[in-house]
């Protein structure tokens, strides 16, 4: 029914945003891939969403790109996996993660992210192989640097660093860098801040 937001960015709480359209507020959650990449307050964002209706509530989610929307979307069909499990997914993973794990048939990736056990991680990878796995073979020019990018993220994260400083350090490592180089660039990156 809804599906995209165009117009002023009111309010920033993780994972919801309210966005201004012509008057009217839309309260929208969002993985945090997107939320990282929402503009400052006030200014204009353009979403698209995936509208849902329960029994109990009317919930709108909004995404930066077309992949994670359709990633959403193939993540619902998956009995168990409801709207709130998927967002988490999605939130955990960038959806080139979560192809690769799906490709590879990588469980222990998806467990990593709170509430998926070991059962529902099977589950998504029995259920999403060729789905999402296909995907992969569209960035399979940018799947080798962008897992060693994710190996780098996962060591920062070790070390103690919050998401966001892991994810803004990375962003500043030169694509196709082996990961202990990246490691190695990060540490400057975050050391300089």
């Amino acid at each position: 029914m809804i599906g995209r937001i165009s117009g002023t960015l009111l309010e920033k709480n993780p994972p919801h945003i309210l966005v201004d359209c012509q008057g009217v507020g839309y309260e929208i959650s969002v993985p945090m891939s997107t939320f990282f990449n929402l503009p400052n307050l006030g200014e204009r964002v353009t979403l698209l969403t995936q509208f849902i209706v329960r029994e109990d509530a009317q919930l709108l989610f909004g995404f930066g790109s077309p992949d994670e929307r359709n990633t959403f979307r193939e993540l619902l069909k998956i009995s168990g996996v409801g709207a709130r499990t998927a967002l988490a997914i999605l939130s955990g993973m960038s959806v080139a993660d979560i192809a690769q794990a799906v490709t590879l048939q990588e469980s222990g990736r998806l467990t990593k992210i709170p509430g998926i056990g070991k059962k529902t991680a099977e589950r998504l990878l029995l259920e999403l192989k060729g789905k999402l796995g296909a995907q992969l073979g569209t960035v399979s020019g940018t799947a080798a640097p962008h897992d060693h990018k994710s190996d780098v993220v996962n060591a920062l994260l070790a070390l103690g660093y919050s998401d966001k400083e892991a994810l803004a350090a990375v962003k500043s490592v030169p694509d196709g860098t082996s990961v202990s180089d990246g490691i190695k660039h990060a540490l400057k990156a975050l050391s300089k801040a």
